[in-house]
């Protein structure tokens, strides 16, 4: 259908721009199930609020933006102010006006340019006299202004303007009964349904939609208000009409939901149909209901659905009401086709219980395809009596062993010891899945078995998998210093292999006695070592590795490992956060050290972040030959940028350079 509010909303205009806004809600539902819920006009009139503020610096609002006064925003109505002034009075009296504005306010309806701003201020007044004006306009408009305050009278649910909206049921204008069909759906009472059922045999192709569509409200608010049995009639109705599927699907929804467990079989016809759009209500009114008898109803069609519509049936099992039944769910897991049996597992996953791990377990021993999913399901399960279960089932088990180690270390369940012993395997698979279990779990004060497992692994191809998993471990430590400390002292005595990964997962940890650990290797004779702890310092990704880095490169072996340091020194000028005079002294001491290769490196500091500091640093620079382009280039691209720098426009002009 059309979206009447959009017809209804003419522009408002101060001469220069032209504004459109909206201030009823969206009544175009052809992809809704539900009518649209209404929300109160003052909440509404915040939200307007907002969006006036948004564009009053292309409207000239004038005055009346901020005036709170009744009296005040009256008047402006009646004074010859420019539609914007007099559509942001408007808006004020939507929030600070009484019945006392109604009368001037009921004036600007036939405006076309004030229209739906005057609207804004009679739906959100509290009282009947907003309900009388928008009925008395009804009478003397036509067009697109009519359909405005038709909107208004629905939105308000004016119950005396019945006769009125009926009448204009047969108006030759479509869109005038359109809207009077919506709103007499609003307003769902008795004899606005009565009105809308005795012309909906009569209605036009180009009015019929809307009229069904208001049949369709006004049952439900008749539902709701316990009046079932005509609610009941108005729904089948429309069902049995020939209507657009939208309000097939819209009656059908409501036909099963007012009559709750005797709905049950019209639900189920619904799954059965052809019709996807049925089909989908059937689901989407499923999760609606709140019926016990539902979930066997629906467990029972899923063995003859086909696989993709079983699959969906099973998924909604897990969004009814009440406790699910597991034990349905889980002989779905293991019976029919693939597609059911993965969403009764990804279900169990959701609303499974302690009672539904062996179940699971037995899936995935019988399907190797769906043991990801029971592996993903077994972790979701909230039930915490589902960790002691799988603990208890860890050790000696074979069939699930893998899945189980998993598990356990998704879960983050603490069970060194027996994963430990899974390390011993003669499966590299569980092998390496112990391992990583002992990544996710291993506490602090066992982190000295992980280390272990790097140091003297069991066998040499587990070595990456225990590194990956001692990374793992030492990044979640809550005490990264005493976790470096643990690391750095098994480099010692770790074989060759081993000590560089043993380095590179004290990087990754860390803090303080990181960076001595890093230093300490990087001063030493070890090459590999050195190598590594330099490659290691010029990636740290914290402030605090400057000085740590300049130490190394001024009293550091003189090999080819030192220019690392410079460069990851300079780095770390460039592109970390730090105020201006650190930054210059950082740039000052790599210039006094540093070879002309990375002196010139210096001058992208400035370019980059650049400071009155950094910008005398450059002009003192022009007097060395070997950096005067490098000076220069850097000069120009930090002019911009500090265009509006008095003291770095001083600098300028004094070298002659601005």
């Amino acid at each position: 259908m059309e979206n009447y509010h959009a017809l209804c909303e003419p522009p408002i205009s101060n001469g220069l721009n032209t504004v459109f806004l909206t201030t009823s809600l969206d009544q175009d539902n052809k992809n809704k199930m539900k009518p649209t819920n209404l929300i109160s006009p003052r909440s509404l009139l915040l939200q307007v609020v907002f969006l006036a503020a948004t564009f009053s610096s292309q409207i000239s609002f004038g005055q009346a933006l901020t005036l709170t006064s009744e009296p005040e925003l009256i008047k402006i109505l009646t004074s010859a102010s420019e539609g914007g002034e007099k559509a942001m009075a408007c808006k004020r009296l939507a929030v600070y006006g009484s019945p006392a504005c109604i009368p001037e306010v009921a004036k600007l309806l036939n405006d076309a340019q004030l229209a739906s701003w005057a609207r804004i201020t009679l739906e959100a007044v509290p009282g009947d006299e907003s309900k009388a004006a928008l009925r008395d306009a009804a009478g003397k408009l036509d067009g697109l202004l009519l359909v405005g305050v038709i909107n208004s009278l629905g939105n308000l649910r004016d119950a005396a303007a019945v006769e009125m909206l009926s009448a204009k049921l047969k108006d030759s204008d479509a869109d005038v009964a359109s809207a009077s069909a919506l709103a007499l759906g609003r307003i769902g009472d008795e004899p606005s349904l009565a009105a809308l059922r005795s012309f909906m045999p009569q209605a036009s192709p180009a009015v019929l939609s809307h009229v069904a569509e208001g049949v369709v409200y006004a049952a439900e608010q008749l539902m709701k208000s316990g009046n079932t049995a005509l609610a009941t009639e108005a729904f089948d109705e429309v069902r049995a009409a020939k209507l657009p599927d939208q309000r097939i699907v819209e009656a059908t929804r409501g036909a099963i939901l007012v009559r709750g467990d005797e709905g049950i079989p019209l639900l189920v016809e619904q799954l059965r149909s052809p019709n996807r759009k049925l089909f989908a209500v059937g689901l989407q009114t499923a999760r609606e209901m709140t019926s016990t008898k539902l979930g066997a109803a629906l467990i029972a069609e899923i063995a003859s659905a086909s696989p993709e519509r079983g699959s969906t049936i099973v998924q909604t099992l897990a969004e009814l009401p009440g406790k699910p039944d597991l034990a349905a769910l889980q002989n779905l897991a293991t019976s029919g086709s693939k597609e059911v049996r993965l969403a009764a597992v990804t279900v169990l996953g959701r609303v499974g219980d302690v009672s539904c791990v062996d179940s699971l377990l037995q899936v995935a021993k019988q399907n190797a395809d769906l043991s990801a999913s029971v592996r993903a399901a077994l972790v979701a399960m909230s039930d915490d009596n589902v960790n002691a279960e799988l603990l208890k089932r860890l050790p000696g088990s074979s069939d699930n062993k893998l899945i189980l180690l998993e598990v356990v270390g998704l879960r983050q369940l603490e069970a060194t010891d027996e994963l430990v012993k899974s390390v011993d395997s003669a499966e590299e698979s569980v092998r390496s899945a112990a391992l990583q279990a002992l990544g996710q779990t291993v506490p602090q004060s066992k982190l000295g078995t992980l280390v272990s497992q790097v140091v003297k692994p069991k066998r040499a191809s587990d070595l990456e998998a225990a590194t990956r998993a001692l990374r793992t471990a030492a990044i979640r430590m809550p005490d990264r210093e005493a976790c470096a400390t643990t690391i750095s002292d098994a480099i010692k005595s770790a074989p060759e292999a081993a000590k560089v990964k043993l380095l590179e997962t004290v990087a990754a940890v860390g803090g303080n006695n990181a960076l001595k650990t890093m230093n300490e290797y990087a001063m030493g004779k070890d090459a590999a070592l050195r190598d590594a702890s330099t490659r290691l310092l010029g990636e740290w990704m914290t402030i605090d590795v400057a000085p740590v880095l300049m130490d190394i490169y001024v009293n550091g072996p003189k090999d080819r490992f030192q220019a690392r340091t410079i460069k990851g020194y300079i780095r770390v000028a460039r592109q970390f956060v730090m105020p201006d005079d650190q930054r210059l002294d950082m740039v000052k001491k790599a210039m006094a050290v540093a070879q002309l290769p990375e002196q010139k490196a210096l001058f992208d500091i400035v370019m980059q972040k650049p400071s009155p500091g950094l910008l005398q640093f450059a002009i003192e620079a022009l007097k060395n030959p070997a950096l005067k382009n490098e000076a220069m280039a850097a000069i120009e691209a930090a002019k911009p940028k500090l265009a509006g720098n008095e003291e770095a426009q001083k600098m300028l002009e004094n070298a002659g350079l601005k």
